[in-house]
């Protein structure tokens, strides 16, 4: 598929992240939601959170959990994308979702969430998919809703004090969960 367009989707390839691919996830997922460089995308998390979004080691932790996948996504040979797969018993767990900023905007997020949703379902015959997002990020949530995903109003905490999270700018931070029922799930 040499003549597909630049923006063409289904020049998409997924893999399962590798040691490698460490420095190049930290860029990215930092890139997407944190300083100046996130601004030009629109899931910044940069007016609320200063600091890092992750580290070496927090990606290092998510490629080698049991039950754990990362998926990297690139186009042609540029990395693209990157989320986190967990199988939490009947339900997937999705995060450090993180398309490039630049990128943001033109369906590359919609694709990847439904591959996915997919691969959670084919791997493990789960029947939902969940994930947190802060409560604040109204825009965010929306965008989720339009995909299927429902506010379920249980919150979690945010990690005050603990700077691996990043630091926060406002007091009135916390996640909520939101759950997608996947269909054809096995037994479901």
């Amino acid at each position: 598929m040499e003549t597909a367009p630049p923006q063409d989707p289904t020049s998409l390839s997924y893999r399962d992240a590798t040691e490698a691919d460490v420095p190049a996830l930290v860029e990215l997922v930092e890139s997407a939601y944190r300083g100046d460089t996130s601004r030009s995308g629109w899931t910044t998390e940069a007016d609320i959170l200063d600091g890092q979004r992750t580290d070496p080691d927090g990606v290092r932790q998510v490629i080698s959990a049991p039950g754990s996948r990362l998926l990297v996504v690139h186009r042609d040979d540029e990395l693209v994308a990157c989320c986190q797969l967990e199988h939490r018993g009947d339900a997937a767990y999705f995060g450090m979702f993180a398309v490039r900023p630049g990128l943001q905007g033109g369906g590359l997020g919609k694709r990847i969430l439904a591959e996915a949703e997919r691969t959670a379902r084919e791997a493990w015959g789960v029947g939902e998919m969940h994930m947190t997002v802060i409560s604040v990020r109204e825009e965010l949530i929306a965008w989720y809703e339009r995909r299927g995903y429902r506010r379920t109003g249980r919150m979690t905490p945010f990690p005050y004090g603990d700077e691996r999270f990043g630091v926060p700018q406002r007091d009135d931070l916390q996640f909520e969960l939101l759950v997608k029922p996947l269909g054809g799930a096995a037994g479901g």
